[in-house]
């Protein structure tokens, strides 16, 4: 067993997406906001990273489901057990097991590429919605470039303690997972949004100062217990080089806005 304790912060006070505001939360049955998916799934990347190195990072394979939130200012402890050449990962925080994953290392490919599609305007997005996530449809591609003061913030509000990312100019595998937050919520309009899990595939490591590209393709659209899931087929690159392959899955639409609809 190995484990690690983070103190959770809430890095999207601000976003448009007001499951992290605690007044929207607590009105869909949480007790405050929301720290977001992705920073949990950065919280669970110290361990693979502290076992394998950079290595991980230039083809580890890891996965997340999210059961239970992880809230602002709460410690989130993160636990690591071998089982042959996986390491099981969950975090629990108060009392609760709120994600489970794995994480190993694999060869993997690009596969099939996706073209680049030019993105709406944020204030042309059209309202998500099985019309507008079609399945085989392909997303306007989006963009970040993390520069070294942004990636300095980044960890800092992640509160990741290795210093491989710094030393080596590298992009944290939480940043490259937000791309394809990017790719959902910069394409379609949506009021409060669940990431309930990702399959990520690492090609290669991201490096701070190339621009982030996230290029998708909507793989499902389904109802399950009054939810409305989206899965997407994500294709991450670090200027011209594939550096992640991610299954993405998100709830776009809580049955609790489906009911005040």
């Amino acid at each position: 067993m190995t484990s690690y304790r983070v103190q959770a912060y809430n890095t999207a006070h601000d976003s448009e997406n007001k499951i992290h505001d605690d007044a929207v939360a607590r009105g869909f049955g949480f007790t405050g906001a929301l720290v977001p998916g992705v920073d949990v799934y950065a919280y669970m990347m110290h361990l693979p990273v502290a076992r394998w190195g950079r290595e991980f990072l230039e083809r580890g394979l890891s996965e997340c489901r999210f059961a239970s939130p992880v809230y602002d200012g709460e410690t989130a402890e993160v636990l690591g057990r071998e089982e042959g050449d996986a390491l099981r990962i969950e975090v629990t925080s108060q009392g609760k097991s709120c994600a489970i994953g794995s994480a190993r290392l694999s060869e993997g490919k690009a596969g099939p590429d996706i073209p680049f599609v030019q993105a709406p305007e944020l204030e042309n997005r059209p309202q998500a919605g099985p019309a507008t996530l079609v399945p085989g449809q392909v997303l306007g591609t989006q963009l970040f470039e993390p520069s070294r003061e942004f990636m300095a913030g980044y960890l800092r509000d992640i509160r990741e303690t290795d210093g491989l990312y710094a030393r080596e100019g590298l992009v944290h595998p939480g940043n490259v997972l937000r791309m394809c937050n990017f790719a959902l919520f910069r394409n379609v309009k949506m009021g409060p949004w669940i990431h309930v899990g990702s399959k990520a595939q690492s090609l290669g490591a991201a490096r701070m100062g190339e621009t982030l590209a996230a290029r998708s393709r909507v793989l499902a659209n389904y109802e399950k217990k009054g939810h409305l899931f989206v899965d997407l087929d994500v294709l991450v690159l670090s200027g011209t080089r594939p550096v992640a392959r991610v299954l993405h899955t998100a709830i776009y639409q809580p049955r609790q806005a489906a009911r005040a609809a």
